[in-house]
């Protein structure tokens, strides 16, 4: 699994097949401060905060209760806007 290699050097293998919000939870732990980046007060994701799994978008913003597995590649984006 390799989350934001770019940023923070956060590549690292499971387990076991994890719910987003431990897998987040497990980053945070790393990379202290992290986890306020990609999810709000409330654990949600952000809104313009894109994670896909498997080049497909994370569908449970609000519970982040999705499945990533051993052999998931996983992408986080920060959205970008403007003119």
């Amino acid at each position: 699994m390799y989350i934001l290699p770019r940023i923070c050097n956060a590549s690292f293998r499971l387990c076991n097949r994890e719910r987003w919000r431990k897998v987040i939870r497990s980053l945070e732990q790393r990379h202290p401060g992290l986890a306020a980046y990609i999810v709000d007060e409330r654990g949600a994701l952000r809104k313009h905060v894109n994670i896909f799994v498997n080049d497909e978008l994370v569908t449970d913003r609000q519970g982040l209760s999705d499945i990533v597995g051993q052999k998931t590649r996983v992408f986080i984006f920060q959205a970008l806007s403007g003119r």
